[in-house]
């Protein structure tokens, strides 16, 4: 009876291994955390400080920034398209918010006027790319020069000094369990929790995964397609430039669109940053590391064409 349990439960968790490997497999996971794994194993044997909790800690305040903003480029990639513009905007958004706060408007309502004026320019290019049916690479190309003229103008091509302490409240840390863990790394985990919901959960998350791998089937199923279309770009409006894109095609987005999961660009971000660390506690010059992050982001776009391939 005892070997018989025990047989049980051994099937029970092989059981378990093999539906969350596959799973991981189909969400296109398994590559990224295996990269992930192999980094901290091979920088954790050459340098022993690497693979120590402040220094995990120091990768992810690093990365934290990145991660967050890779989840809104991906928003985009899902549904096939590409935002050259959004790092620049996301610059324009912060010297609004600055700006205001500065000038004695409460802090909330300076952050409220920088999202609007990103989610202004992603409204724009969502209606030039869905409405007009305009390439979104010239699109986002073109709004990538006027966002940075305006920040230009508007800042006055100088710092912005006095900040509100509430401003910056994101860079401020919070004791978890006898850690200090930077505030910005929770809210970056918010925001992922927050749109894996909406992707995995919603009908508008099903609709932009539709929308990314079949466009003209998912218009026939009757799918509003532009209004998804327009509401990719504005919720991805606060969003960085190449570096979320590259955290993106990392983990495991498809550049093709309507694959992937969201959890993805974050583990990207982490490889990212890990393997930057890694390579600069073992004294590797900056420029052989982009060299490796470059080959990095090839070789995971010669996968994904792969996979893609195989799927067909």
């Amino acid at each position: 009876m005892e070997r018989t349990a025990d047989r049980s439960l051994g099937e029970q968790v092989r059981n378990a291994a093999v539906v969350t490997l596959e799973r991981l497999r189909a969400a296109g996971l398994v590559g990224p955390i295996l990269a992930l794994a192999l980094e901290i194993a091979v920088f954790g044997s050459l340098a022993p400080r690497f693979a120590t909790t402040r220094n995990f800690l120091l990768i992810a305040e690093q990365a934290m920034e990145i991660a967050t903003l890779a989840i809104g480029q991906t928003l985009i990639i899902l549904v096939a398209g590409i935002d050259l513009a959004n790092g620049v905007v996301m610059v324009l958004a912060s010297i609004v918010m600055a700006k205001f706060a500065v000038a004695g408007m409460p802090v909330i309502l300076a952050v409220l006027c920088g999202v609007a004026v990103s989610a202004a320019f992603g409204l724009a290019e969502g209606l030039l790319v869905a409405i007009v049916e305009l390439p979104p690479f010239i699109v986002t190309l073109g709004f990538f020069n006027v966002a940075m003229a305006l920040a230009l103008l508007i800042s006055g091509e100088a710092s912005i000094i006095n900040l509100p302490p509430t401003l910056l409240a994101l860079g401020d840390t919070v004791d978890i369990g006898g850690t200090e863990v930077p505030v910005g790394i929770l809210a970056m985990l918010a925001v992922l929790l927050v749109t894996w919901y909406a992707l995995r959960q919603t009908a508008w998350g099903r609709h932009m995964y539709a929308l990314g791998d079949n466009l003209p089937a998912a218009r026939l199923s009757g799918i509003r397609v532009n209004r998804v279309l327009i509401s990719a770009y504005v919720t991805a409006g606060e969003t960085a430039n190449l570096e979320s894109i590259t955290a993106a095609v990392i983990g495991g987005i498809s550049l093709f669109g309507g694959r992937g999961s969201i959890v993805g660009p974050v583990l990207g971000a982490f490889i990212v940053g890990a393997l930057e660390n890694g390579l600069t506690i073992i004294g590797v010059d900056a420029l052989y590391q982009d060299i490796a992050i470059g080959l990095l982001v090839i070789a995971a776009v010669i996968l994904d064409r792969l996979q893609r391939g195989r799927t067909r």
